[in-house]
């Protein structure tokens, strides 16, 4: 304990956060409990930091609040430990076998934690900032991708029950090309009524006019039969294609971001 002024354990939750201090001349417990807010968070920091004239603090933390850990990263004062949550399940259990979770007892107890067992724990020591950029950017970029993923499934749905001819012209729907071509023209009656012309024109400025697939493209657009003719089906369908190609093009340029992002910082990285 020697090496801390003081120990805290922190139970990270939505609204709120609840605290416990040990300090390391008496032991003595205290709880806090703290607004979710930036400001409060700083306030308590500092008035921490002042109280203890910025003597280091370990910090008990839940593994999986990344979101605390980064945040805590700014007040030097602090070392942080991360604590597995499965860890500090079991250590909770050993002391309450009812399982009744108590969130100021969850703060103390990885406080008490940090006061029998550091030798056990691991500080954390962040990566540089270029690494967690990076870091970042792939864990935000796989989110979008996932996005991706469930707009262009809704898309397929859509599709299939009013247009699905787009799905055979097309092997992936997920791209631009298939965005303007749809919003250009969101029925097969409305690309069958475009010139043969216009329709090449199209094809060629999106770096599609390949030949054979581009003649092969253009005679199904003319020869394909409609599945539905309902006018409120078909009225309905186009409302909620252009909700779904407006999102698709918002992801799409995102990814596009993030890749431009992620190559640069792999180019100039050390590792």
């Amino acid at each position: 304990m020697s090496d801390f002024a003081a120990l805290l354990g922190i139970d990270w939750a939505d609204a709120k956060h609840d605290l416990c201090l040990i300090e390391a001349t008496n032991q003595r417990k205290e709880f806090h409990t703290l607004k979710h807010t930036p400001a409060a968070l700083q306030d308590f920091f500092l008035d921490l930091r002042q109280r203890f004239a910025g003597q280091p603090i370990a910090v008990a933390v839940e593994q999986a609040r990344g979101p605390l850990l980064f945040a805590l990263l700014k007040y030097e004062f602090l070392t942080l430990y991360p604590i597995h949550p499965t860890t500090l399940a079991r250590y909770r259990e050993a002391f309450a076998p009812s399982r009744a979770k108590d969130d100021p007892t969850d703060a103390a107890y990885a406080a008490e934690l940090l006061l029998h067992h550091r030798d056990r724990l691991t500080a954390w020591v962040p990566d540089d900032a270029q690494t967690r950029t990076l870091q970042f950017l792939v864990e935000q970029r796989r989110r979008l991708v996932g996005d991706r993923t469930r707009i262009s499934n809704r898309l397929t749905a859509l599709l299939k029950n009013y247009f699905p001819q787009v799905l055979d012209w097309f092997p992936d729907v997920r791209t631009a090309l298939v965005c303007d071509f749809l919003t250009r023209w969101p029925t097969l009656t409305a690309v069958q009524q475009a010139d043969p012309a216009t329709l090449e024109q199209f094809f060629r400025s999106h770096h599609a006019a390949r030949q054979g697939l581009l003649e092969r493209r253009l005679q199904a657009i003319q020869t394909s039969q409609p599945l539905v003719t309902d006018a409120a089906v078909l009225a309905a369908s186009v409302v909620l294609l252009k909700a779904l190609l407006a999102q698709m093009r918002v992801t799409l340029d995102a990814l596009s971001d993030f890749d431009s992002e992620i190559a640069k910082l792999c180019q100039t990285h050390a590792d």
